[in-house]
């Protein structure tokens, strides 16, 4: 999974070279220039088709073996037997990103190539150490007594299994990627907090079935709402969350996440979080956050399937009830939720 990860800066996208200078440093004179060229034209390609390349690759290679550089290869050249059946039966599959899948398959297969002649095993190998296991082992003595499943299902309204599995990376910066299953990947270096706090958050996803009619009906409400078409049209992309249903399941998990971590006693305090995270822009999930808390559902628990239906159809997801909720958690007026890159304030109401 670090290979796949490691793809984003390799492409020189300084999104993720900023962490990654040292490594880069080491590992780029090694890695040929026309592999470099291949991986920027698919990242190109992944990003016309909304989706993150590196966070992508992890979610259909979780479908088959991942242990080492060699097992991803095997299954992307055996595509449709080691990956196809469990990305199919997964809550992910969508058939038009396994079409791209299968046409970025051969340059894919040829920059794998190029990392593996290149030495990225032996290479992460001197990077990394014994720092995995030693930071599993301390990780494994402190959520020894943290349960995030239960608070999970009372939120959710429907059992989970009873472990997550979580793969500590090197290239992974700044993600928290949830695969298949109730596994996700992230950095050995975050803090014990973080990690709880990416557990909270990932196996949330996702938190709805985006083809119930109560989900329909929200995203009906949201698709009419001006100020979070402007998000999702004018944010940087580098983000992700490029459709309003990739934002309301983001947003949709964040907000639950919120109230998970503040009874575990690790939450960054709400008005912090979304004031700060990626430029600001999850605006729904602090007005999600608001309604949640002014119905108690931290306390009563639910399942929000039906709550967001029930929000939608009371009107509380239109813009004056959802801007007014997030105006007074972020602290902010409501006519000034957000501001786009380099932008005016995005209107929160229609003119």
């Amino acid at each position: 999974m670090d290979a796949l990860c490691f793809l984003n800066p390799l492409s020189g996208d300084s999104f993720y070279t900023r962490f990654y200078a040292d490594e880069l440093a080491r590992f780029t004179p090694r890695f040929p220039a026309d592999a470099v060229t291949t991986l920027q034209q698919l990242k190109a390609s992944s990003r016309a088709q909304d989706q993150m390349m590196g966070p992508f690759l992890c979610l259909v290679f979780s479908a088959g073996p991942t242990g080492t550089l060699a097992d991803v290869r095997g299954a992307l050249t055996n595509a449709e037997t080691q990956l196809l059946p469990g990305f199919r039966a997964s809550p992910y599959w969508e058939p038009k990103a396994w079409d791209w899948f299968l046409t970025a398959r051969p340059d894919l297969a040829r920059v794998l190539e190029a990392l593996a002649a290149a030495g990225f095993p032996t290479f992460r190998r001197d990077v990394l150490g014994d720092r995995v296991e030693q930071r599993a082992t301390a990780l494994r003595q402190r959520l020894a007594g943290v349960d995030v499943i239960a608070e999970q299902e009372r939120l959710l309204g429907h059992r989970l299994q009873e472990d997550i599995a979580i793969d500590l990376m090197h290239f992974s910066k700044p993600h928290g990627i949830k695969v298949i299953g109730q596994r996700f990947l992230t950095h050995l270096t975050y803090s014990d907090e973080l990690v709880i706090r990416n557990a909270a958050h990932e196996i949330l996803h996702p938190p709805f079935d985006v083809a119930h009619p109560s989900i329909r009906a929200a995203l009906d409400v949201l698709r009419r709402d001006p100020l979070l078409t402007r998000i999702v049209a004018d944010h940087d992309p580098s983000f992700g969350y490029t459709t309003l249903e990739g934002l309301f399941d983001e947003d949709t998990a964040e907000a639950l996440e919120q109230l998970i971590t503040e009874r575990l006693g690790v939450a960054v305090p709400a008005r912090e979080r979304w004031r700060r995270a990626d430029d600001g822009m999850h605006v729904l999930a602090a007005g999600l956050y608001g309604l949640l808390k002014a119905d108690g559902f931290e306390r009563t628990g639910g399942i929000i399937q039906e709550w967001l239906g029930r929000a939608a159809n009371e009107g509380r997801l239109g813009p004056a009830s959802l801007h007014a909720s997030a105006a007074s958690v972020l602290g902010l007026p409501a006519g000034q939720l957000w501001k786009p890159p380099g932008g005016a304030l995005a209107p929160s109401s229609p003119p």
